[in-house]
């Protein structure tokens, strides 16, 4: 039963507990603390163009809002998904009438990284010329999604998610300020907005509208039962962008922990991932990278079992396949380590941008014809097995003036231990063999 009417509150609690200064405005202390410059600039009146970039809830919105306010700053919000260009002309022409009088407008736009090249190029000439102070909001990284001549233009800042304690003191506030829940006395407990906190996983927007809802579940005694706590925090919420900066951090995390020999930390992240609705197939080609990159022939096993973990997805599908990945996490993270087929890959690929286009050495040219044959194709090439270490220690392997090159370096761990071993014995001696004379 709910324990008001429908027309009591006519606004989301959300909305009214937007907060309406700076002081009201939580966890965005490494901003808004007064010593900051941001902080600063709004106690001495003046404002300058911003990209606010932080996650859905973190308060860019409100953020916006407050700093016009406290500038004296006539307000223009538009949004990137329904605004074009004519709604900017139109933003622009009232924005030059005040600019006139002597003050300046500060424009809004929410999801600035939705505006194409054009949009944001029609800002620049105004936020040049000081017709308009530009605040734009962007869950995306503006490196990636606003023109680099919008982006020099404009300070960006960064919002952070709030933290649980931080939430669980702002729905203790709701349920006690007269604008929140106040009137209607709820005891919830501690504990239950701690859940509530933890549910909406630093959004703050996310986090009044479940307290919202959890008064609605109210019985007639004015409690919260279990099984209504229960309903609300069924489905977790937690934040995933599949194609946003979010997503490349997470991955980047989960190799990144592999290559860290950490276990745990990598499957926590690969389990994020997946509850994020990440495409399985992109964590399997990473696993693949990883298995080359970071463990290469110190472990060889680790690229097959990585590759069969991907094909038993394949099979399997999800959920039975996700073990599959699981157990090739935990097996390259526990794998020794070793980047020196990376490293020796990269090596070989700058000698070989650098270097002229060499010609083969005679001796190792194919000689499928007769015509081949009679040009010398193949002439001296010395068959390793015929020989009983089954190495041509004098044979050319390079062009002659790239001679000696080395990209290899095994390192002292796994399999590698034996392959460096090996390799020293075999370049000693190829180096006394051409060394010694005929």
């Amino acid at each position: 039963m709910s324990a008001h009417s429908a027309d009591s509150w006519p606004a989301p609690l959300a909305e009214r507990m937007r907060p309406s200064s700076l002081a009201e405005i939580l966890g965005q202390d490494h901003l808004l603390a007064p010593d900051k410059p941001l902080a600063r600039a709004l106690a001495s009146g003046r404002c300058y163009s911003m990209l606010l970039w932080g996650p859905p809830g973190s308060g860019k919105t409100t953020l916006a809002r407050v700093i016009a306010h406290c500038v004296s700053a006539p307000f223009v919000a538009l949004s990137a998904v329904l605004s074009g260009v004519a709604e900017i002309r139109h933003a622009v022409a009232d924005a030059r009438a005040v600019h006139a009088a002597g003050r300046r407008t500060i424009l809004f736009v929410d999801e600035i990284h939705r505006f194409n090249k054009a949009q944001q190029d029609a800002l620049l000439p105004h936020v040049e010329d000081g017709t308009l102070t530009l605040i734009g909001a962007t869950t995306e990284n503006p490196s990636f999604s606003v023109n680099s001549a919008l982006l020099s233009r404009v300070r960006v800042h960064v919002l952070q998610p709030l933290g649980l304690s931080t939430l669980s003191e702002l729905l203790r506030t709701a349920c006690t300020a007269q604008k929140g829940l106040a009137l209607a006395r709820i005891p919830f407990e501690p504990m239950q907005l701690q859940a509530l906190a933890n549910a909406s996983d630093g959004d703050t927007r996310r986090a009044l509208t479940l307290l919202e809802l959890a008064f609605e579940l109210l019985d007639r005694d004015g409690k919260l039962p279990e099984s209504a706590m229960a309903d609300l925090l069924r489905d977790g919420y937690r934040r995933f962008d599949r194609e946003g900066d979010l997503h490349y951090d997470q991955i980047s995390a989960l190799h990144k922990c592999i290559r860290n020999s950490h276990p745990d930390a990598a499957l926590y992240w690969l389990c994020r991932m997946l509850d994020g609705g990440v495409d399985p197939n992109f964590l399997a080609r990473r696993l693949v990278r990883a298995a080359s990159e970071d463990i290469g022939n110190a472990d060889p096993r680790a690229l097959a079992i990585a590759l069969d973990a991907w094909q038993a997805f394949e099979r399997l599908g999800a959920p039975e396949g996700e073990l599959a990945l699981a157990q090739a996490t935990l097996y390259l993270a526990c794998a020794a380590k070793s980047n020196a087929s990376y490293t020796a890959l990269k090596a070989a690929q700058k000698l070989v941008a650098e270097s002229s286009t060499s010609p083969v050495p005679i001796p190792l040219r194919n000689a499928p014809t007769s015509l081949l044959r009679s040009l010398g194709h193949g002439a001296a090439y010395v068959y390793d097995h015929d020989l009983p270490e089954g190495i041509a220690f004098a044979q050319q392997g390079f062009p002659p003036e790239l001679e000696g090159s080395e990209f290899y370096h095994p390192v002292a761990r796994g399999l590698e231990t034996q392959i460096a071993e090996k390799l020293r014995w075999i370049r000693e001696r190829r180096a006394l063999t051409r060394s010694s004379p005929d």
